[in-house]
């Protein structure tokens, strides 16, 4: 298994801040908000390379990143080659970039958004997909705020916790499973990438991959518990920089800086 983390997004809401600093880049708590993700990447003894897929603006601070940071896994870093939200190649297309980039053919796939802050070990998903035997998989969120659930992609599944349904954003939502992006995907599935961008779908939002491959093929929901924050906002950024901050037993602060 191989891992991708996602880190080519230009962060537009959280302007000027991403300006000159990639989001992942962030720091939280003194450290790089990506260090969290590839510290969990890390643990998983099955993730053979660590590959994080980023833009032109962005690739230089990540190389100075990777090149310094201590760990099992070397981060490999790939450009896309854009340079404007405007160009990005999108989530998926980042996904599929990598894979012909690193040759990553015929390889399952650990694919995390790099502004993920998350809880639950990465180990025990991939038990969990590995239990399953035939499928890919998704992680799920228990969300305990009805009013959040409609901003996020809602998920249902069966009794062996498979996805029947995958709806992004729905405005009466069925189920309190939000999906993040956080996804392993079996070498048979990753290698249908291709087809799904070929027949025109959308290359950007992870989530609508799982959204037409579970109509095609298995994909099962992990349940995590713990905490998890989506950092997208000003906002999200700085309740996850406390609550890390409080966890490593630092003062708390009433606006984020870096």
């Amino acid at each position: 298994m191989q891992a991708i983390v996602l880190a080519a997004g230009y962060a537009t809401r959280l302007r000027p801040l991403t300006e000159t600093l990639a989001k992942p880049l962030l720091p939280l708590a003194g450290r790089p908000l990506i260090d969290y993700v590839c510290d969990k990447i890390d643990a998983v003894e099955d993730v053979t390379a660590l590959h994080v897929v980023t833009n032109s603006r962005f690739a230089p601070g990540f190389r100075d990143w990777a090149a310094a940071r201590p760990g099992r896994l070397r981060a490999v870093v790939h450009d896309d080659g854009t340079s404007t939200n405007e160009t990005r190649l999108g989530a998926i297309g980042d996904i599929r970039f990598t894979q012909e980039q690193a040759g990553l053919a015929g390889e399952d796939i650990l694919v995390v958004a790099g502004d993920n802050v998350f809880d639950f070990g990465l180990s025990d998903y991939v038990d969990f997909w590995k239990g399953k035997g035939d499928g890919s998989c998704i992680a799920v969120y228990e969300c305990p705020d009805p009013a959040l659930v409609p901003q996020y992609s809602v998920v249902e599944v069966d009794a062996n916790d498979r996805v029947r349904s995958f709806v992004e954003k729905p405005a009466e939502p069925k189920s309190n499973l939000v999906g993040i992006a956080t996804y392993i995907y079996r070498a048979e599935h990753a290698a249908l990438i291709p087809t799904y961008l070929a027949e025109g779908n959308s290359p950007d939002a992870p989530g609508n991959l799982v959204a037409w491959l579970h109509r095609r093929a298995p994909v099962y929901a992990f349940r995590f518990g713990g905490e998890w924050i989506d950092i997208g906002d000003k906002t999200q950024l700085l309740e996850a920089d406390n609550a890390l901050r409080a966890r490593a037993g630092m003062p708390v602060r009433d606006a984020y800086s870096v």
